[in-house]
């Protein structure tokens, strides 16, 4: 009799264990690399999610940013991801390089901060301007990367191309140390600020940030409806002693078009009610608010966020 009642008792414990855990959602948010902006942020996001949905397993993955994040959500390889507000309309609509990757199955939850364009090199490299980058050894950003559009975009706007630069697709953090070791003369990164690849090689280095002119803020706003004009300020980097003018696109988080509606609202929900873990995150992190959280969607949103933030 014992013996039945024991093993009764483990069956009933296994299917228990069973069924809890087919029930959990596991939840890969994809970031960018881990010098950047994303991944904290990711990560604190992701233990709110952990600690405030109960059947929700949640994990920061560190990518190569949006154009990455966008592919890897249509392998599902990722169910949710920071994707800049130009990179998501391009898969969305199937242009610039997703002209035969177009991807529909996404839907925006929020908009999170603005991405400032950042063109660094060093002070003594005796780089200027935008123009006088010909000839030089740049860094674009990952493969892959909404940094990389950013910077190809300038570039052109600027009248060169790659075949003006010696290219280099680096991340932030290789970024950083080929500008310290001395194998790269200029780094375009775009992130909130400040950028920790940044703040790392400002604190070993003088850095120079190169000014956006306003012809190429014009000419690229007038192109590109993204893109905002924005000013680094100087008390951003040590020894960046005036404010410099570039421009700036926006974070969104972004989610595969089939996650349901109560999940979708659940996960806004759940971070803009704990929004000061963000902030200890990253500065950034006091940029994101409710009242912004609809600004520059550029994609359809997910019902089940619409119904959070206008209450349908």
């Amino acid at each position: 009799m014992k013996l039945r009642y024991f093993i009764t008792l483990i069956l009933v414990v296994l299917f228990a264990t069973f069924f809890v855990s087919a029930d959990k959602i596991f939840l890969n948010i994809g970031t960018g690399g881990t010098a950047g902006t994303y991944y904290p942020l990711g990560g604190a996001i992701a233990e709110i999610l952990n600690s405030k949905l109960t059947n929700v397993n949640a994990t920061a993955v560190s990518t190569g940013g949006s154009v990455a994040n966008i592919n890897m959500l249509k392998e599902n390889s990722i169910q949710m991801a920071f994707v800049q507000n130009d990179v998501a309309y391009y898969a969305y609509n199937g242009i610039e390089f997703f002209q035969d990757k177009k991807f529909t199955g996404m839907k925006a939850l929020c908009s999170l901060y603005p991405e400032t364009v950042q063109i660094v090199t060093l002070a003594n490299k005796g780089i200027k301007t935008i123009y006088d980058l010909k000839g030089k050894r740049v860094a674009v950003g990952a493969a892959g990367s909404g940094v990389e559009v950013n910077a190809r975009q300038i570039l052109a706007a600027a009248g060169l191309t790659y075949k003006d630069i010696a290219v280099q697709y680096l991340s932030f953090a290789d970024a950083a140390n080929g500008l310290r070791d001395g194998t790269l003369d200029v780094a375009f990164l775009t992130a909130g600020l400040p950028t920790a690849a940044v703040r790392d090689i400002a604190s070993q280095k003088d850095i120079m940030l190169i000014k956006i002119p306003d012809n190429i803020v014009k000419d690229l706003i007038s192109k590109y409806p993204f893109y905002i004009k924005t000013v680094i300020p100087k008390d951003t980097y040590p020894k960046v002693t005036e404010d410099i003018q570039s421009l700036a696109v926006l974070a969104m988080l972004v989610v595969r078009d089939d996650m349901t509606d109560d999940l979708a609202f659940s996960i806004v929900k759940a971070i803009f009610e704990n929004l000061q873990r963000l902030e200890v995150a990253h500065q950034m992190g006091k940029f994101i608010k409710k009242e912004n959280a609809l600004f520059g969607i550029s994609i359809p949103m997910h019902p089940g966020a619409e119904k959070y933030f206008k209450g349908k």
